[in-house]
Parts: structure tokens; sequence; C-alpha cells
């Protein structure tokens, strides 16, 4: 989406003005967005039960998995119309096997067969655990298919099924539900909150709960209560989502990364929305472990723990303050050193929004020293990071009182790597800068620096490029240029008319005569 010539995008989200604290929140919560859009999730929506050349990943695969399919499609349907148990079992089995395929799995001709509600109808056999369990895994990988092929699975009325056997006293049989529900519920919204309405949670929490749940079956339990609180558009029903807030708390605990990353996953997507939701993390207890997670040394845990503190941050000054107390502006130092890129941005969006917080949040940033690293992210860093921390630099000459614009300035070199992004290709981003420096101006104007900060600027080369935006094709970009060069650098008492372009026939054109050495000489 261009966002350059809409008026209420992030530039003015960040402006104060005259907005209240909740004002401010509130439309900054609007833009994390940009974040979002159009990125690959880093969790996968749904997955398959296929036959791994490792071993069987359950009792009942040990006489199975590596054999070969031994009846034909034609051979599968007789032996289902048999009425006899054995050949119920195998014809199960044998469509399981087909499905199980690593590549192209005849999920189409499955169906086509009419296997799904002969599967549905199986899950009920509650005398005939092996029935189960192979229907449960045939019907989870349909449910891993397109959302067209899984919403057979769910207009065969399955989903009820599969949650009575989330109490199935075979742990497998209930493993395999709820890995059918997790693929049903990654689908996407509508078939989540079907999922969600037939009461679902109460028996996943209860499984949770159980001291004798192995760890591959919590994984699966976690990854499914993931997927519960995923998509939106709309977002789940939190009156039905709140239940497991406390327990994905509880389970930011645990010591296994999968366990600990599908939670945070988890947690990443309820946090990604209002206030109410935030205060529940919070009241979990869930915002220390979240900052203590960014100091794992594993970027599948850290990522959506990033994600997660990112978000509650975007909430009012109490969730906010709630992060800083967790020490979060050291771990996020460190993150902004990170190897990897897609960390380091996210570390400086977060920073980017504490410090369009109050000015007691902006000193802590100051009083951190992670400007000192931000630094090295404006000046090294690629450039989506380098844009983050443009961010937080003008949201503290935005927000920040005169003091604390003096002390950014003065304690950290931070003007030459800022002003350097003057010469970014991204318009947003020039513009960002722009209203940074003319913040900064405007203060060194009230306590006398002016003539300083001037000198500053154009040792660092800044002036030069503030010269050379007067023939951006923005308008709104040549605006503020001209602007700062008017205020601050012209000679107030002889002017230079060329300080300015002409307008010929209604557009803006430079004298193509006037020398351009890196700018206008005035």
């Amino acid at each position: 989406m261009d966002t350059e010539n809409v008026p209420n995008n992030r530039l003015s989200a960040y402006k104060h003005g005259s907005k209240s604290n909740t004002e401010l929140r509130q439309r900054r919560h609007e833009v994390t967005v940009e974040l979002r859009k159009n990125k690959k999730e880093d969790q996968l929506l749904k997955r398959r039960n296929i036959n791994e050349d490792d071993g069987p990943t359950s009792p009942l695969q040990e006489n199975n998995a590596q054999s070969p399919v031994t009846l034909k499609f034609e051979e599968i349907m007789q032996y289902i119309r048999s009425g006899q148990p054995e050949k119920e079992l195998a014809a199960v089995q044998a469509a399981r096997k087909m499905l199980s395929r690593e590549k192209n799995p005849p999920i189409d001709k499955i169906i086509g067969l009419g296997l799904v509600p002969v599967c549905v109808k199986y899950l009920s056999a509650s005398d005939r655990p092996a029935l189960q369990f192979e229907a449960a895994w045939a019907l989870t990988n349909i449910a891993s298919g397109t959302s067209e092929q899984t919403k057979v699975v769910i207009d065969a009325n399955a989903i009820p099924r599969f949650i009575e056997l989330l109490r199935s006293p075979s742990v497998t049989v209930a493993e395999q539900a709820v890995w059918a529900l997790g693929n049903i519920a990654g689908d996407g919204s509508k078939a989540r909150d079907i999922v969600l309405e037939h009461n679902s949670v109460d028996a996943i929490i209860a499984l949770v709960s159980n001291g004798n749940t192995q760890i591959s079956f919590l994984r699966n339990i976690v990854w499914l209560m993931s997927n519960l609180c995923r998509n939106k558009n709309p977002a789940p029903p939190f009156n039905r989502i709140e239940p497991m807030i406390p327990v994905l708390s509880a389970l930011l605990d645990h010591e296994d990364a999968q366990v600990l990353s599908d939670a945070c996953w988890a947690l990443s997507y309820v946090t990604d929305d209002d206030v109410v939701k935030l205060d529940s993390v919070v009241a979990s207890g869930a915002v220390p472990k979240l900052v203590r997670l960014l100091g794992i040394n594993n970027p599948a845990i850290i990522t959506p723990a990033l994600r997660s503190v990112g978000n509650i941050v975007t909430g009012n000054d109490t969730q906010t303050d709630a992060v800083i107390a967790a020490n979060a502006l050291s771990l996020l130092t460190n993150l902004l050193r990170h190897t990897k890129n897609t960390i380091v941005k996210e570390a400086a969006w977060t920073v980017s929004n504490i410090t369009a917080g109050n000015q007691s949040q902006i000193q802590h940033v100051l009083d951190s020293g992670i400007f000192n690293v931000l630094i090295d992210v404006l000046a090294n860093g690629d450039f989506k990071s380098q844009k983050e921390a443009a961010w937080a630099v003008t949201n503290t000459t935005t927000g920040g009182s005169t003091e604390q614009i003096i002390q950014l300035v003065e304690k950290y070199p931070i003007m030459k790597p800022y002003c350097d992004l003057l010469e970014a290709k991204d318009t947003r981003t020039v513009r960002v800068v722009l209203s940074g420096v003319a913040n900064i101006f405007q203060i060194a104007a009230q306590i006398g620096g002016s003539e300083n900060l001037c000198t500053l600027f154009e040792e660092i080369g800044a002036l030069d490029k503030l010269e050379t935006l007067q023939n951006h094709e923005n308008e709104d970009i040549y605006q503020k240029a001209l602007q700062l060069i008017e205020t601050y650098f012209c000679d107030a008492e002889d002017v230079n008319p060329e300080c300015a372009p002409k307008e010929v026939n209604g557009a803006l054109e430079f004298n193509p005569t006037t020398p351009q050495n890196g700018g206008f000489s005035f």
C-alpha cells in the first residue's frame, strides 16, 4: 500500500501536538501493521503426518510405518463395505498410507471415493482404538491440504468427534485428534472459530495440565493452541481463548524449544490486538518470561517472543512500563547486534515504540545506552533496520522534553548516521528524518544553539543532503528541506532568491543554470 500521500500515516501518528497518550498509543498500534503486511509467517499453519525414515511417530505405527500399500483404490472400498472389522482396518490403513506419501498424496482421489464420512464414522468406534487412530490420521492428512479439502472434513462433522477424542483413554488416538484439530484451526478464521465453538479449549487445557503428557504430545497441543489464537479478520472470540492465556504463560517456563516457540507464537497472536487482550497477557505474568526468552540463543524462540514484546509496547503506558521493568532494554540492546536482520529490525521497531511513549519511558531508553547500538544500526544495518532505528530517534525528538533531546544529541554521536538517511530512496524514511531534524533545530533555536548545530550539520555533510532534497520529486520533502534551509541556513538580511525553485506552468522547477555542487550555493 502506498501511504506517501496519506495524511494519517505513520509520520503523523507520532506527532504529539495536543493529543493524549491514549490517542497516541492507539494510533501507534494501527501502524504496526506495516511490519506485518506481506510477511511470510515463520510458524507452520498445517502439518502432515508422513512416514519418516527415522521410524514411527507412535506405538501403533510400529508394524506399518514403512510397509507398502497393499490395496488398490477399488479394493479399499470393497473392504470398507465388507463389514468385517479386520478388512475395515486394513482399508483405512491403506488409505492412510497413501495420504502419508511425502509427495503428491492422492487427497482428492480419497475424497472422491467417499472415504471422509466413513473415517469420521470410525472416529466414534471407541472399542476399536486402532481403527480410530488410522481414521484420525487419514483425516489429519486430508485436512492438511487446501481449504476446499479441509472443508470436506469439516462438513462431515469431524470437529465434534475429534474434540471427543481429546478425552480418549488411548494417548495415540488423542494425540492424532489434536493434530487433526490443529490442521483444521490453521486453515483460517472460519475453521478456527468452529473448533472454538465446540468447547475445545477446556479439553485442551486438561491435556496440558496432565502431568503424564509426553513431550511429543505436548508439542502438538501447544501448536494447536497457537493456531486457535491465530488469524485475524476476524480475530478469535476473546472469551473463547482467554482461558488459555495463563496456561500459555506457564508454558513459557518449559525447557523444550518447540513448546516455547509455539507458546510465544500463540501469545504474539493474542497481543497483536487491543489493550484488553494485552491486559490479560500482562496480568498472567507472561511479560518477564517473554523478556527473559529474548536472551535465549535460538531465533525460533527469539522471533515470536520479540514479536510479543513488541506488540505489548504498542499498548498503554502501564503495559509498556511492565516491559521496561522486566529489563527489556538491556536484552533489546543485545538483539540489535544479532546476526539475523529480521531480529535486528523488530528489536529496533520495539525500541521505536517505547520512544513513542511518555517522557519517563523515553528517559529509560536514553539512560539504557541503547542509542550507542542504534547508532551502529543506523550506520551499518540493513535498510529495514535503519528505518526502524530512524523512527526511534524521531520519536524521541517528537515526544521528548527539551532536556531529553539535548541529551540525545550531545551524549550520542547520532546526527551523522541519522542524517545520512536523507539520501535514502524510500520517501517515507526521508520524511521521518526531516521531521526529526526539524524538531532538533527547533530545540536548538530555543536554547540559542542554532549556530553550533548549523556548523555540525555542515561538517557531517547533512547540509549538502538538504540542498539535494530541493530537487526531490516529492513536494512535501522539497518543502520541508527548503523550510529548514531558509530558516536556519540562509542569511536573513540577504536571502538568495535561488533558495527556492521557480513555479513554471504550475510546476516546481529549479533554475537549471544554478551550480549544483551537492546542492544550491547560497
